[in-house]
């Protein structure tokens, strides 16, 4: 299933509630994904991970202030 994801910018989201994004999913084996940021190259253990979403449309930020 991770395969499908090789190469695509992902965040991923951990058991314990913490989260990396803005990242590149570019190996993945049985036990561990390689994802790269640019600051950082992570070795993520498949055990460690909740969740992995890629953003497919950005959002709309609601409009803040009283302008028309």
């Amino acid at each position: 299933m991770l395969e499908a994801l090789k190469g695509q910018e992902v965040s991923v989201n951990f058991v314990d509630g913490s989260s990396v994004r803005g990242g590149v999913l570019e190996e993945i084996d049985e036990r561990f994904v390689k994802y790269r940021t640019e600051y950082q190259v992570l070795y993520i253990p498949i055990t460690s991970i909740r969740a992995v979403a890629v953003e497919t449309k950005e959002r709309e930020r609601p409009r803040v202030g009283f302008g028309q």
